[in-house]
């Protein structure tokens, strides 16, 4: 990639090289490089005799790809797999140019609006690098970008002309919902409202779960005394019911999770894996009598698994109702 201009002042790389080193400089021009071919081919894509799909998108359609493959970036960072990592970094990159792209082609915005607002704001929020701000560890920075990003949110949801954002409102509602979780409960803890200690965390959650066991139990007696259950307003109701307690359940878990400083996005993947892996091992253990097995059967089989995977100690590690964790 030639310099921008001809003199050194010119040179987009000058300046990082004197003050980062010529290989860091070289290193940064090759990536740079790489992002300008990247951009041409997502201009390919394109044109109107490139790909009839990539013409076809959207970004409302390409949302969902973009979100996918974020998912799958964590996925190959959990499996500490630095190939896979590389490799979907690189399809987000190219959903994040090509709906720059999109934007760009429907008059929107443009890949240079993109970059150049999130480098302002880089600076903006880093007041402690860039400014005359200290921050002398990993929580005094949180603290100074928390606090630059509030200062310049103005108004919330919520708040009217001239009024304070409430406490919640930075919190997007579109992502994930045990993250969302994780994070409405972080911002309350951090205005006050939170248990001193993971007892009282919990002790809501066996609350909630008495309140879900009670749900359950009042909608399995509503089918069976009649049929069918949910055509119906009452049905609708229990069910509804049913769905707030196992709501209440889950956030209270999260909430379990926080206290304990886990991440209960990867606690659930992890238990996934695990139910994956003696799953698997079950099918493998009866191979063509799985059609035949009695539920005692499969679930002797799922403790084997347990007992293979964890030892001895862990073999009766068992979900609620016999089926294997």
């Amino acid at each position: 990639m030639s310099p921008a201009g001809g003199g050194p002042g010119s040179d987009p790389h000058a300046a990082l090289a004197r003050t980062e080193g010529a290989a860091r400089a070289r290193d940064a021009a090759v990536a740079v490089e790489r992002l300008t071919e990247l951009l041409g081919i997502v201009y390919r894509l394109r044109d109107p005799d490139g790909c009839p799909w990539d013409r076809e998108q959207t970004l409302a359609s390409m949302t969902p790809n973009l979100v996918e493959e974020v998912f799958e970036t964590s996925e190959a960072v959990a499996a500490d797999d630095d190939r896979h990592v590389a490799e979907e970094l690189g399809d987000v990159l190219m959903n994040v140019f090509l709906m720059a792209r999109i934007g760009e082609q429907e008059q929107r915005f443009d890949l240079a609006e993109v970059a150049a607002g999130i480098a302002t704001k880089l600076v903006r929020r880093h007041p402690h690098v860039f400014g005359d701000r200290q921050a002398d560890d990993a929580a005094a920075a949180l603290d100074s970008w928390n606090e630059s990003k509030q200062a310049e949110r103005g108004t919330g949801p919520g708040a009217g002309e001239g009024e304070t954002p409430g406490r919640l409102s930075a919190v997007p509602s579109g992502l994930p919902a045990l993250l969302t979780a994780l994070k409405l409960g972080r911002r309350a803890a951090a205005a006050g409202f939170d248990w001193p200690d993971p007892g009282g965390a919990l002790d809501k959650l066996e609350e909630e779960l008495g309140e879900l066991r009670e749900a359950s139990a009042r909608l399995a007696a509503a089918e069976q005394a009649a049929a069918p259950v949910g055509a119906d307003a009452a049905g609708s109701a229990l069910r509804g019911a049913l769905e707030d307690e196992l709501g209440d359940v889950l956030f209270a878990a999260v909430n379990v999770a926080r206290k304990h400083d886990l991440d209960p996005e990867q606690a659930l993947r992890r238990t996934i894996a695990k139910f994956r892996r003696r799953f698997a091992a079950m099918e493998h253990a009866l191979g063509a009598a799985w059609d035949g097995a009695s539920l005692d059967e499969v679930e002797r089989q799922g403790r084997a698994a347990a007992r293979d995977e964890v030892g001895p100690q862990g073999a009766g590690e068992t979900r609620e109702g016999g089926a294997p964790a």
